[in-house]
């Protein structure tokens, strides 16, 4: 007869950690590179810069991506930083990619949160509940 497993111990998931992106710059000289910063770049919760083949560089905040079968086919949708209306630049025209902007989600976690409210709760605080931060 085989042993009945422990329910608790099958339902226990490793932590997800983010990467440490802010101020990377990745290298960019194979497709699967240029891919791999880009999709890690969509997940980034901060502005990056990108640098155009024609060195012109843009700023901000990456919110959509497509994935075509070329990168020519394939691009990355911007909200300037400079407030610009948003711009789609193509994989293939980007020359660099630089995390340069703030990780707006970094230390922003359960256990962080968790922390700060025991902490005001053991200082004796009353209607304490969850608020968002200002961004800057």
């Amino acid at each position: 007869m085989s042993e009945i497993p422990n329910p608790e111990t099958l339902e226990v998931v490793p932590g997800f950690s983010h990467d440490q992106l802010e101020g990377w710059i990745p290298p960019l000289a194979t497709e699967d590179e240029i891919r791999g910063a880009l999709e890690k770049a969509f997940d980034y919760r901060g502005d990056v810069t990108i640098t155009l083949k024609n060195e012109t560089q843009v700023e901000g905040y990456i919110f959509d991506r497509q994935n075509g079968r070329t990168l020519a086919d394939s691009r990355v949708r911007v909200l300037p930083k400079n407030g610009d209306a948003k711009i789609a630049i193509p994989y293939s025209e980007i020359q660099a990619l630089a995390f340069t902007g703030r990780d707006t989600a970094a230390g922003k976690g359960w256990e962080a949160w968790l922390r700060k409210y025991w902490e005001k709760k053991t200082a004796g605080e009353h209607n304490i509940q969850r608020e968002p931060e200002a961004l800057e």
